[in-house]
Order: structure tokens, then sequence, then C-alpha cells
């Protein structure tokens, strides 16, 4: 199985795109990579979710477009449909985990505690996305369970900001943080493309 760091490069921000239209969301994705990014996350939060995911692929060949909010087989079939080159999951079960890992895609499955951490490993994960981060313990709970999980790394999401980030990304079993300051929903609902363009490159 391919790893997610593997895949982000040197790109330590997963920036997360939530938007209601196919037009707002490839113009969200060209204003990230105007900044140089090359993942992003499409949450599956509307209708539309899916389809933005296959125009964003359509529209910029060489970014890679990961599928959020995967939480049950519909989802799951609605990513893989889109063309999603990764999966991400706000949370864990023995099914769901299951049916990540006969999908054959890359997976960041989403956990909240140790027992959480403990039934993706026993499923052969070993890259997580902690969410939401800021109510799971944070930077700390993170840095506490550095010496249990050796070889675990995660991608702490929800809650993170720009004044945490780096908190973060100074721990070693943090390889990126997932976040949506980047795309803030007014900006979005402006058209100020340009304002997503400059908070990504500060990153």
């Amino acid at each position: 199985m391919k790893k997610i760091s593997d895949i982000m490069g040197d790109q330590t921000l997963l920036p997360i795109i939530q938007a209601d239209n196919v037009e707002d969301g490839v113009a969200i994705a060209k204003a990230m990579a105007a900044a140089g990014l090359t993942t992003v996350e499409v949450v599956l939060r509307s209708e539309n979710s899916a389809k933005c995911i296959t125009a964003i692929k359509e529209a910029l060949p060489d970014m890679i477009v990961s599928a959020g909010t995967v939480i049950d087989r519909a989802s799951l079939d609605a990513a893989i449909n889109a063309g999603a080159d990764f999966i991400v999951t706000p949370a864990v079960t023995e099914r769901l985990l299951t049916m990540l890992v006969d999908s054959g895609l890359p997976v960041l499955p989403g956990v909240s505690n140790v027992s959480d951490i403990v039934l993706a490993r026993e499923h052969g994960f070993r890259e997580m996305k902690l969410f939401p981060a800021s109510l799971s313990g944070g930077a700390a709970f993170l840095k506490a369970v550095g010496g249990l999980f050796k070889d675990t790394k995660f991608c702490p999401t929800g809650g993170v900001s720009p004044e945490n980030f780096e908190d973060y990304l100074s721990l070693g079993n943090v390889f990126a943080a997932g976040g949506t300051w980047v795309a803030k929903p007014q900006w979005v609902a402006d058209k100020q493309w340009d304002l997503i363009t400059e908070a990504c490159s500060q990153v």
C-alpha cells in the first residue's frame, strides 16, 4: 500500500476543498495549484462533491485529488467512481477498514484515540489522520503516543490553523496537517481566488 506521505512528497499541508458546485471546486483547486500545491482533499459533503473530484482531475491532470469524508460503501464507491487518487476517512470501524483495504487505493484512515490507532494498525495502516485534532488532544496527544507507536505517522486535521500548524509539523510523527483556513467559505462565496493562493503560499 502506497504511503500518503510518499504521494504528497514535500507538501506538508493537505488543503481541504469544500464546494457546493463544480465551478467553485475547480477554481479553488486552480488557486491552490497557483501556490505550488500538488495534492488536495475534496470532502464528500454535498451532492456535487464527487463531480468536483472528476472535474478537478480533468482541469488539472497533474494534481493529486483525494476524497475525504468517506464513511461507508456508498461514499467509497462515489470516491472511486469519481477517480479519487486516495481516500481519507474521519473515523474507522472494522467494516470500513476492511472495505478500504479491499479498495486497493491508498488510504488515510481517521483516528481520534489510542483504540482507533490500534484498530487501524491491525489492518496494516501506519499513516493516519487525527480527527478532530483539536478535540482529540492535539499536538500533546500526538507527542504522547509517539513512544507507543514509533512506526506510525499522522496528519492532524480539525482545528488546525496558522497559529498551531508549525506546532504540529515540529513533531516527529507528523508528516502533514490538513486545513480549511486556506479556502475560507467567504472567499469562495466572493470568488476571491487570489486570497486562497496567498494563504496557501504562506504555509
